[in-house]
Order: C-alpha cells, then structure tokens, then sequence
C-alpha cells in the first residue's frame, strides 16, 4: 500500500479503524477519523480515496506532482510544507465536498485558462465551510475560486500570480462569487488581478489582508452587510473599490501609494466608512453616485486629490475628517452646494479663517472649489502662490461676490486642529 494508517489513540489500538468506528457508532452515535500517512513517492489521492468521512491525511515534506479532487468531508495536513504541484493543468486541488480543511501546503502551478477559471484551489458550489489555512500559493492563475459555498474561512496564506502575464491575463487571488459568511483573514496577496474579487457575496468578513502590486486591491460588485477592516492595499493602481453595494462597514483600513485611488465608493448606500487612512494616492477617495453614507473620522494626507465627489454623491454625512496636505483637498462637480461637517467639522489644512471665541472650530465657513481652486485646476503653476497674500485676498474677494464662485463643498464649523497626531507619519507614501 502506498500510504499507511497512523492510529489516532491509544483506544484504537488492537482493532482496526473501520471496526472501532462500527462500534463508536453504536455506541456514542460519532465516529473519530482516522489518521493516513502519505510520504514522498507515495500517492496523496490514493490516501483521500481509502479515507472515509471524518479521516485525516497527514503529507510529509515533499514535491507532489498531483491534481487533487478531495470530495469527502476531510482534513489535508501538510507537514514541512509539502508542495502540491499542478503540472500547469486545471486546478491543483479541486474541493467538491463540505468541511474540508487544507493547512500547511505550497500550492503551485495551476491551469493558465481564464475561461476555466483555473485555480490553485478551487471551492465548487456546496462546498460549505471549507478552511484553507497557512498555505503558499505559488504561479496560480486564481489563487482560490470560491463559489456558491456558506461560511468558508481562508486564512494565513501568502497569494502570488502568474507575474509574468499581463495583469488582464491574470485571476484574482481570491474571487468569491455567491458566497454568504465568508471569512478572509490575515492573507497576503499580490501580483494578481484583483488581490479579492467580492461578487454577490454578502456578511462577509475581510480582516487583517495586505494586497499589493494588483489592478485593485480588493474589488466588491453587488455584494451586501461586509465588513472589511484593519487591512492594507498599497501600491495596486486602486485600492479598496466598492461598486453598487449596500450595508458596508470599511473602518480601521490602510489605502496607501496607489496609483489612481485609495478607495472608491461608486453606486453605494447605508455604509460607514470609518478611521482610515488615506495616503499618497492620486486621489484618496473618489465617490461617485453614492447617497447616505457616513465618512468619519478618516485621514486623508497627501494625495494629489483629497476626495474627489461627483455624479450626485448628496445626503452623506462626512464629519471629523482630516484633509491634510493634499494638492487639491476636494474636487467636486454638481450644480448646487453641499454640506459637510454641520454638527461636529472637518479639519482643513488650507483653512484660513480664524477662531475668535477659542471653541475650535474656524469662525467663516470653509469653501472647496472656490475661485482659487478652479484657477489652480485650470493654471497648475498657480499652485506655487497657494500660501501668497495676493491668493489669499483673492479667496476673501470670491467669498464677498457669490457670482465669482462654483458650487462647492461647505464646512460651515471647520476644525482648527487635526484629530490625527500622527499625520507626518504617513507623507511621502506615493505610488513606486
């Protein structure tokens, strides 16, 4: 036989492990898996297709040159970290039954087709409650395709793609399509697509992920009531994307050194966006269609664009933001005023009123898109007089002649002090 059986307790000893699980049946109504050992040269699908329901296979440190199909409710445990080599063909591993678990693997060399949607493990329809855990993901097209499965937990694994394709040739790291309860925890994924691809996917739970060196760092379409919180999307060309999606909580997040956005909110209603850091993007926010939302809280440093708001974006409630050192703190288009910061204010490092009455908050309202502002988007190398009398006499003229200003954001009670001490930590993070 290729592969052995390891008994898992002294209990067993003396009976074979198909007796014993006869007789625990009969006797307490559960059964304790056996436990199969592969070692190098022996055959780990072999393994899964003696096991029975329950059972664990143990893989000693190797190089396995196998595609896998685990279809039984099984435990895959990598000792040393075995690689499961793909050959370049299909999916490495392909889970087609509920609990599986994977742990401890190198995963590697998957199919190229996109249209197959080739993985380094694939979780097909019904597979609920799988776990992939602690495993190295090495030249896969998708690092994990996830579809159609309940309360799947993927944590701890390092994601890398194909990196010598194209990006539009490349999957996702981790594509999550129809899935509810999903947990994506602590992975590292890069020189993919889309580092998460969220479609359709809803209470979901996206914590402690750093995605990097992608088109985006995580992408959600159609999806409702995720939280994504305390991860880091830096140096992809946009980082967090948020599209026709409701019920989102994004807070405690890091969107730094991307070449186009930090985070976009496009099409999206009901969601707190919430105590992230915003830095050294091209434009830190973009928001696009996007209706009764709450910004608070955020730092939003030295991005060539603070927030970008347009096509409709009304009735948010945007407080107790920090706009610090951004080339142009907001750029808005729409035909009429909006508020932020009517209760608590927003901090503005281009304020230049004043606080009389030492209340901290200014004592002139802030306007976005004032003359200035639209001069210096239209002339750049109005930007070197920015911090010049003249400028500043030029802002206090279009406050005293309506005619002269765009509509614009208002700040009627601007904070005169950041809520972020830490700010300079976070300049001169742009994209590289």
């Amino acid at each position: 036989m290729p592969f052995r059986l390891r008994h898992a307790s002294p209990a067993r000893r003396g009976c074979t492990a198909r007796c014993l699980a006869v007789l625990l049946v009969s006797l307490t109504g559960s059964v304790f898996g056996a436990t199969w050992q592969v070692q190098p040269g022996d055959s780990i699908q072999a393994a899964i297709a003696h096991a029975v329901p329950g059972d664990t296979v143990r893989v000693a440190r190797g190089h396995y040159t196998e595609n896998l199909r685990i279809d039984k409710p099984l435990t895959l445990i990598g000792q040393g970290r075995p690689t499961l080599d793909g050959r370049g063909k299909g999916d490495t591993v392909r889970v087609a039954a509920e609990d599986v678990s994977i742990e401890g693997f190198i995963v590697a060399d998957s199919g190229a087709d996109l249209g197959e949607q080739h993985a380094g493990i694939y979780i097909q329809p019904g597979s609920h409650r799988a776990r992939v855990s602690r495993c190295d993901f090495s030249y896969t097209l998708f690092g994990l395709w996830i579809e159609k499965a309940k309360d799947v937990v993927i944590e701890d694994n390092l994601i890398t793609g194909k990196r010598d394709l194209d990006s539009s040739q490349r999957g996702n790291g981790i594509q999550l399509y129809n899935t509810t309860g999903a947990r994506i925890l602590r992975n590292n994924i890069s020189f993919v697509r889309d580092a998460i691809y969220v479609d359709v996917s809803h209470d979901a739970i996206f914590r402690g992920n750093r995605m990097h060196h992608s088109r985006y760092g995580t992408h959600y379409m159609n999806s409702y009531r995720n939280l994504w919180e305390d991860n880091d999307t830096y140096y992809n060309r946009g980082g967090l994307a948020l599209m026709e999606v409701r019920d989102q909580v994004v807070r405690n997040n890091r969107a730094w050194g991307n070449s186009d956005h930090g985070i976009m909110l496009r099409t999206i209603q009901d969601a707190v966006v919430e105590n992230n850091i915003v830095a050294g993007n091209a434009r830190g926010f973009f928001i696009y269609d996007a209706e009764y939302n709450t910004l608070r809280g955020n730092l939003v440093v030295d991005n060539q664009v603070g927030m970008h708001v347009w096509a409709g974006s009304v009735r948010n409630v945007v407080e107790k933001n920090d706009f610090i050192s951004n080339r142009e703190q907001v750029k808005y288009v729409a035909s009429k005023d909006e508020k932020w910061g009517v209760d608590s204010g927003n901090h503005w490092s281009n304020y230049v009123g004043w606080d009389r009455n030492g209340d901290g908050h200014g004592d002139v309202a802030y306007e976005a898109n004032d003359m200035v502002d639209r001069l210096s988007w239209r002339h750049p190398m109005v930007k070197l007089l920015l911090a010049s009398p003249a400028i500043q006499t030029l802002r206090l003229i279009a406050q005293q002649f309506p005619l002269l200003r765009a509509p614009s954001i208002v700040d009627p009670k601007p904070r005169m002090r950041p809520e972020h001490s830490d700010w300079r930590n976070w300049l001169g993070k742009h994209y590289r």
